[in-house]
């Protein structure tokens, strides 16, 4: 499986397979109102250099996988908490299939167009296209790579 790590120059980042810089007008492609992202969150961001190509790299991911897959948390306005709610709700915006997990309830769930749905632990998500998005949260907890590991091993077999 090839794994691509969009990036921009000066961005810190962890992993380094795939890096994939992306160059200032590539960045522009995923430019975005930092207004309406606020609004349809419903959060401030900050119109700083930094945190506008964060969310121009999200637009990246989201935008070359044709399933999304997030570790995150759900919060009760049904969006995700953090950078990572930009891409999810992108992807909501794009009609991409879309599966969260959320760390806090230990549980995965599926946007089905109005809403979060619960999925039981026998019906997890299962990757069914070879371009597919993986993205979320920095603080990745013990629950959210046990649910990465099951997820590929459903997916691909062994892990």
């Amino acid at each position: 499986m090839e794994e691509v790590n969009f990036t921009f120059d000066g961005h810190g980042i962890e992993r380094h397979r795939g890096v994939r810089m992306l160059n200032h007008e590539e960045l522009l492609a995923g430019d975005v109102s930092l207004e309406y992202v606020s609004r349809l969150m419903h959060r401030r961001y900050t119109d700083s250099p930094t945190i506008r190509k964060v969310l121009q790299t999200l637009w990246y991911q989201v935008n070359n996988g044709q399933e999304i897959y997030v570790v995150g948390v759900i919060q009760e306005d049904d969006t995700v908490l953090g950078g990572t709610g930009w891409g999810t709700e992108f992807a909501k915006l794009c009609n991409k299939p879309l599966f969260v997990f959320d760390q806090a309830r230990n549980s995965w769930f599926s946007w089905n167009g109005e809403e979060w749905e619960k999925r039981s632990s026998v019906n997890g998500p299962l990757i069914t296209h070879p371009h597919f998005t993986g993205t979320g949260t920095r603080t990745m907890q013990a629950n959210g790579r046990k649910a990465i590991e099951d997820l590929f091993s459903r997916s691909f077999g062994a892990a």
